[in-house]
């Protein structure tokens, strides 16, 4: 009996302990929910303070009011959206209590074309006369790129500078895969259609490697060709200042003019005190982009009921509605496009992709909606980093398409992918199968046995024709002869700026030049009209999922360690059967 009582006395403890700690969290959490709701007031001279060491993603929706707190799920946000950091820049070149901009970019996340829409929105802010300072102990390729733009650049005297070069790595899984057994099952139209290769060979076809080095020197060419603008630097001494390694000695990128400065952090700061013109001892007015972003105001918006809207499609393309992060979900995606173009205050519509592409039949269920659209209203796609493959799908049914000189776009063609895996469970987990059927083919397709010949024949033939349907509305929605969009297709990549001169793309720009021309072919002047961003998720909607993916990370890197990205990549393959407009499995440019 004594030791029930303690029994139910400890649960009571306990039970108290919980309700008290719960209590507190939940104050906690509704105090900052509260003060997130608060005007934020900005000191005079101010600096903005951006740390784009982050990922990007296109548009930040995540609403959290606990960013600028300590604890558990209140760090600060580990993504930049792209229009709020654009929306951002521009109100601070024109705030005057804003006097410039410390520049944290050594090692951003993202892919060359956000890039150099960042990168121009930093040009644009400079046209205030504000200044622009960069620090970093080193830069990457990608940090120097958009640092460059900078009035100073401060390099740590131990550190250095990644400036020697764009490569494009693929991983190739043949090894693999005959190691376990598992035979990749392939269809695919192209010669230039490389996606597949990871699981067929060890190494790039010729046609891969050829259609590699031209996207990626017209890439590293648009680079070079920005930097030698911004620094004073020929494109030739730039390529010998690469070829050479110079700039990763600070003392030879400061004798070839690629930073100003080798120096400290604190003479980074000093330099900080002096262009603002405040004493040593006192403290600079830093403001984060979280921050200052609350201290922006909507009353500048127009006062119009006119609006374009802008439609994010950022990820892989899948059928069905699972429209989680990484994801272009057909079915939550054509709602979205079916709700703005039943939407009478919509008067047109801007799609702005992000995608290697995916499911065959995902893109065509969302151009069919992209069609029905552009009948009422135009629609014009923006594309980002990639917009290629089924990404370029959804483009080409568009009025109009904008890329960045930098985009990978293109790769018109299609693949089917399987996996036999019947030698891998016999030989190595000891599993056999047999079958009873009640047709010749009742069990097409499988996993488990070798397709005859019929069936390869067949499932050719669905790949040819959705290859044949691709390229036919592709050079439809180009308005070119079918035999010219197919002499640039074959499942080819290209840059934004090859897109633009082979006819794939109209204009080159970022998504505001996209906006621009929806406002024009919608007869709309500036002032007519509202821009209508994606709406922000809850904030305890957004909370949840965050504990349950940062529980997933934990628990994928317990179990795989440094393996992660590997299993990562091979998950995906769960999203890949059936008939795919896909880039090459992953495309890595650093």
């Amino acid at each position: 009996m004594l030791q029930f009582l303690k029994y139910v006395l400890a649960t009571l403890v306990g039970l108290v302990l919980f309700s008290v700690v719960a209590f507190f969290i939940i104050f906690g959490i509704a105090s900052a929910v509260g003060s997130a709701s608060e005007n934020v007031t900005l000191d005079d001279n101010s600096v903005l303070k951006l740390d784009l060491n982050k990922s990007f993603t296109e548009h930040d929706n995540v609403s959290n009011p606990l960013s600028d707190l300590s604890g558990p799920f209140m760090s600060s946000k580990s993504q930049v959206g792209v229009v709020q950091l654009k929306q951002a820049l521009a109100y601070a070149k024109t705030d005057a209590k804003v006097k410039g901009i410390y520049l944290k970019a050594n090692s951003p996340s993202t892919g060359w074309a956000v890039l150099e829409e960042v990168r121009n929105a930093l040009i644009d802010f400079k046209k205030s006369g504000k200044f622009v300072y960069s620090y970093g102990e080193t830069y990457s390729e990608q940090g120097y790129y958009l640092s460059s733009v900078a009035d100073k650049i401060y390099l740590n005297p131990s550190g250095g500078i990644d400036f020697n070069g764009l490569n494009a790595e693929y991983e190739f899984y043949k090894g693999t895969f005959d190691k376990l057994d598992i035979k990749p099952v392939v269809f695919r139209v192209g010669n230039y259609k490389s996606a597949v290769e990871p699981f067929l060979r060890e190494n790039m076809s010729e046609e891969n490697r050829e259609q590699t080095k031209s996207f990626l020197n017209s890439i590293y060419n648009q680079v070079l060709d920005e930097v030698s603008k911004s620094r004073g630097i020929s494109v030739m001494e730039l390529k010998s200042i690469a070829d050479s390694l110079k700039a990763y000695e600070p003392t030879d990128a400061l004798k070839n003019k690629m930073v100003t400065n080798v120096g400290y952090y604190d003479e980074f700061d000093t330099a900080i005190h002096k262009v603002l013109k405040i004493e040593d001892d006192k403290k600079v007015n830093y403001v984060s982009l979280d921050k200052y972003l609350k201290t922006i105001s909507d009353t500048d918006s127009p006062n119009t009921d006119n609006k374009i809207a802008v439609i994010v499609a950022e990820g892989s393309i899948v059928d069905g509605s699972d429209n989680s992060d990484g994801q272009i979900a057909s079915e939550k995606t054509a709602a979205e496009i079916r709700k703005a173009r039943k939407d009478k205050n919509v008067k047109a519509i801007v799609l702005r992709i992000n995608s290697p592409g995916g499911s065959g039949l995902a893109s065509e269920v969302m151009w069919r909606e992209i069609q029905l659209a552009r009948e009422k209203k135009p629609v014009i796609a923006s594309m980002s980093n990639y917009a290629a493959s089924g990404g370029y799908y959804l483009a080409m049914g568009c009025n109009k398409i904008v890329a960045q000189p930098t985009t990978i776009t293109g790769s018109i063609g299609v693949f089917s992918l399987f996996f036999r895996i019947d030698e891998f469970t016999k030989n190595k987990l000891g599993i056999t199968f047999d079958r009873v059927n009640t047709n010749a083919h009742s069990d097409y397709p499988t996993l488990t046995r070798e397709m005859d010949d019929f069936e390869k024949a067949h499932f050719q033939r669905s790949t040819d024709r959705f290859y044949e349907v691709f390229t036919n509305k592709a050079a439809q929605g180009r308005k070119m002869p079918v035999e010219q969009l197919r002499a640039i297709a074959g499942g080819r990549v290209w840059s934004g700026l090859e897109g633009k001169q082979n006819g794939l793309v109209d204009e080159l720009g970022g998504l505001d030049k996209a906006i621009s021309i929806a406002a024009s072919e919608a007869k709309l002047k500036t002032g007519e009209y509202r821009v209508r961003y994606p709406a922000k998720k809850e904030f305890f909607e957004t909370l949840f999922d965050t504990v349950d993916a940062e529980q997933e990370a934990r628990l994928m890197n317990s179990t795989f360690g440094d393996l992660v990205p590997y299993v990562q990549k091979l998950k995906k393959l769960q999203t890949m059967n059936g008939l795919q407009a896909r880039l090459p499995y992953e495309i890595n440019i650093r």
